[in-house]
């Protein structure tokens, strides 16, 4: 069996990480594994380079007739495609080779064909794709209203590295630190996290950390400015190992607008840093409110204080939380059982 691992390009994000984490650990002595993406800052991660196969970042012909060559040489019978762009280079590869490997999607995102024509997205999906594996049951039971074939569907969660992201129990420190991991773009909603921490600018003890890059550096960095909280929130900028950055904060928030699974929260989950999250997307099948972390119904300001609040002075309950939360991501969310149901993926299309 040989399958053929994609994705756009080699930047930091939820589908790149992904992508580099099956480069890393898939193995299968009945498997020969192959991956191409566009280049990038996570390029270095790359373990198998001479079964890594570049493509272009902006020339889709180039990156098809590539593909196509892949596809012949190597004898390709499935292509694995982590993003629907990928997908519909695999059906115009597919096409000219004349080769009927099979197609696996992972769904990552929201796609611009979903927002434009959910009944298109749908129609393509279930005429050219084999398998599709999403990242959270809330997107499996969205495609499924989207009438995606149900059973083309399956919920493979995004696993931690536990030896990477590995548990360490905080103690009391003199600065209670919260933080926030996120691209600096709109949906994210910087400015509630710059709200939450204009709230409690008068407890002298908390200091608020935003790490990460994106187009709303600059605006965001004026927010702060403006509301005088340059002593308060320190913006760190991009991180390469976002464990060390978890690690050496107390509560990690999460304020999106919206989201599908967010890797950061089971990363957090993992290391012992408390969560409190919006309650958006796949986010409650990993937060279980005051069990694994708290969760917030709706974009309160107050009621993420008052969250903050009542862990940071309550250690029995930060503790549990905790503990309960590391527990969870070693059943159900680890690296190990991801590889494990991915493989598992690849036999069922492939029978």
């Amino acid at each position: 069996m040989r399958v053929l691992i994609i994705t756009d390009k080699l930047d930091f994000g939820g589908a790149e990480m992904y992508f580099c984490k099956l480069e890393n650990h898939l193995q299968d002595s009945n498997i020969t594994f192959h991956f191409a993406a566009g280049n990038g800052q996570l390029y270095g991660r790359i373990k198998n380079k001479q079964r890594f196969h570049e493509l272009s970042r902006t020339n889709h012909i180039q990156n098809i007739k590539k593909l196509v060559k892949i596809v012949l040489e190597k004898k390709i019978d499935l292509i694995h495609a982590n993003s629907l762009r990928m997908v519909l280079y695999c059906i115009c590869v597919r096409k000219i080779s004349t080769i009927k490997f099979k197609i696996v999607y992972t769904k990552h995102n929201v796609t611009i064909l979903e927002n434009k024509s959910r009944r298109a997205f749908a129609y393509l999906i279930n005429k050219c794709v084999e398998r599709v594996i999403t990242v959270s049951d809330f997107e499996k039971n969205s495609l499924i209203e989207a009438e995606v074939k149900e059973n083309k569907i399956t919920t493979v969660y995004n696993g931690v590295d536990l030896n990477q992201f590995g548990f360490s129990q905080k103690k009391k420190g003199e600065f209670f630190k919260v933080g926030l991991l996120a691209r600096l773009s709109e949906e994210k909603n910087h400015e509630l996290f710059i709200r939450i921490a204009d709230k409690l600018r008068d407890i002298p003890h908390f200091e608020f950390y935003i790490a990460g890059d994106g187009p709303r550096k600059q605006k965001i960095k004026s927010m702060i400015e403006t509301c005088n909280l340059s002593h308060k929130i320190k913006l760190v900028g991009a991180v390469n190992r976002p464990e060390e950055f978890i690690k050496n904060i107390d509560i990690l928030l999460l304020t999106s607008y919206r989201e599908v699974f967010p890797m950061v929260i089971l990363e957090a989950m993992a290391v012992g840093a408390s969560v409190i999250a919006i309650d958006r997307g796949g986010i409650k099948e990993a937060i279980i409110d005051k069990e694994t972390g708290f969760l917030i119904r709706r974009h309160s300001a107050d009621e993420f204080c008052r969250m903050i609040l009542k862990i940071e002075s309550d250690e029995s309950l930060k503790y549990k939380l905790i503990e309960n939360a590391r527990r969870k991501v070693e059943e159900e969310f680890s690296l190990d059982k991801m590889v494990e149901n991915t493989l598992r993926e690849y036999r069922m299309c492939l029978k």
